[in-house]
C-alpha cells in the first residue's frame, strides 16, 4: 500500500483531514471528480470578483476553537449578513425583525410589533398543526408567511407548503430589535483571499488527484491506501442497498455586468412564487469590492435526479430511516471512515463540518 490515507473528495472536510494527518507525518492521496478543490465552497476569481461558484458561502460560529483554526489558513473581513427580500416591488429586511415591522405595518416600538403578531396568531391559530404552513402561520401570523415565506418557500422545496411537514420550519428568528444581522453567532466573516485559497494552504505538499471519480477504480483506489476517508454520498458507496437518498438541486444563472453595483446588496431574496429563482447573490458586495463591473447570480431551485448536484438532503422519515440503515453499515467499517455533508446525510454550516472534521481526527489520532 502506498497511502496511509486516501481521501475521497477535497472540500473543507477532506482538506483538514488531510492536512491534519500530513502534520502526523501521513503519507496521503486526495482524489476528486470534480477539476477543482474546495467542493462547494470553492470561489474562483472574475473581474477581479471572488465568484462563489456554488453560492454564497458565510462563515458564521461560536466555537473559539473552530474560528482560530480556520483563522490560521486566511483573514477574514468584517461582513455582515443581512440579507433582504422583495416582494411585489417592495423590499423587506431579513431577519424578521423591528426595520420589518416597520416596513409591513409602520410600528417603531417591540411592543407594538409583538401586539401585532399575537392577534394574527390568536386569530389563526392552528392546534397541532399538520404542515408547513399552519405551523408558519402559528409562529408569525399569516401576513409574514404571506408575503416573505409562502412562496419562497415552495420554489426552494418544489411543493406546496401545505404539502410539506411543519417540521422543516420548527421554528422562525423573530428578532424585536432593529439588527438585520441574519447570524447571531459570535464570529462572521468573508476570507479575504476567497475560500479556495484555504483549501490550497490544507492541502500544500499533498498529491491531489483531480477529474478521478472514485467509483471508475474503486477496487484500485482502495488497495492503494490502508485507510480511505469518503465524504461524498453514502447511498452511492454502498451501490444504493436500501435505495436513493433524496435532495433537492439548485440551477445558477451568472453574468458580468457593466456596472459597479447592480442591487446594492450581496443577497436579495425573492419570495414570490411567480419569480423563478429564490435570491440574487452580487459577489462583490461579500468583500467591499470596488471594481468597475460586477457579477451576479440567480439561484434557481432544481429537482434532484441521480447525476445532478447535491445540494439539500430531504430529511423526512423516509430518507432518514433509509440513511440509518446506511449508517449502521458504515458504523461497522474498519478501513473506512466517512464524513461531510453528503456521507452523513446533513445539511451542514461550514464550522460544523470543520468541527465534525476535528472530531474525527481526534478520534483516529489522539485516542
Amino acid at each position: 500500500m502506498k497511502y496511509d490515507y486516501l481521501i475521497v473528495g477535497a472540500g473543507l472536510f477532506g482538506a483538514i483531514f488531510a492536512y491534519e494527518a500530513k502534520k502526523r507525518g501521513k503519507k496521503i492521496l486526495v482524489i476528486d471528480k470534480r477539476n477543482h478543490i474546495g467542493g462547494n465552497i470553492y470561489t474562483e476569481k472574475q473581474e477581479g470578483i471572488n465568484v462563489h461558484v456554488y453560492g454564497a458561502h458565510i462563515f458564521h460560529t461560536s466555537n473559539n476553537e473552530v474560528w482560530e483554526y480556520m483563522n490560521q489558513f486566511t483573514e477574514f473581513n468584517n461582513f455582515v449578513n443581512s440579507p433582504l427580500a422583495y416582494y411585489k416591488g417592495k423590499i423587506y429586511n431579513l431577519p424578521f425583525n423591528m426595520n420589518t415591522f416597520y416596513q409591513l405595518w409602520g410600528v417603531t416600538t417591540p411592543d407594538e410589533a409583538q401586539n401585532k403578531i399575537k392577534s394574527q396568531q390568536q386569530e389563526f391559530h392552528t392546534e397541532n398543526p399538520k404542515n408547513l404552513e399552519e405551523q408558519a402561520i402559528n409562529i408569525v401570523g399569516p401576513e409574514i408567511y404571506e408575503k416573505l415565506i409562502k412562496g419562497y418557500t415552495e420554489k426552494q422545496w418544489g411543493r406546496e407548503c401545505k404539502e410539506l411537514p411543519s417540521f422543516i420550519i420548527k421554528r422562525i428568528p423573530v428578532r424585536f430589535t432593529y439588527n438585520n444581522n441574519y447570524f447571531s453567532d459570535i464570529y462572521q466573516g468573508i476570507p479575504k483571499d476567497g475560500y479556495t485559497k484555504i483549501i490550497e494552504k490544507m492541502l500544500r505538499g499533498i498529491e491531489i488527484n483531480l477529474n478521478m471519480d472514485y467509483f471508475d477504480q474503486k477496487e484500485t483506489y482502495d488497495l492503494m491506501a490502508s485507510k480511505v476517508i469518503y465524504t461524498g454520498s453514502i447511498d452511492q458507496f454502498y451501490d444504493y442497498q436500501h435505495g436513493i437518498l433524496e435532495y433537492r438541486s439548485l440551477r445558477f444563472e451568472y453574468t458580468t455586468l457593466d456596472t459597479s453595483d447592480f442591487q446594492g446588496n450581496a443577497v436579495i431574496n425573492y419570495t414570490e412564487k411567480e419569480i423563478p429563482y429564490t435570491r440574487i447573490i452580487e459577489h462583490k458586495h461579500f468583500e467591499f469590492g470596488l471594481q468597475p463591473k460586477t457579477i451576479i447570480t440567480k439561484e434557481f431551485p432544481d429537482n434532484w435526479l441521480l447525476g445532478k448536484e447535491m445540494y439539500y438532503p430531504i430529511n423526512d422519515d423516509k430518507n432518514n430511516t433509509m440513511y440509518q440503515l446506511y449508517k449502521n453499515k458504515a458504523l461497522k467499517e474498519k478501513k473506512f471512515l466517512f464524513g461531510g455533508r453528503l456521507a452523513e446525510y446533513k445539511y451542514y454550516d461550514m464550522d460544523k463540518v470543520v468541527e465534525s472534521a476535528l472530531a474525527l481526527i481526534a478520534n483516529e489520532f489522539d485516542d
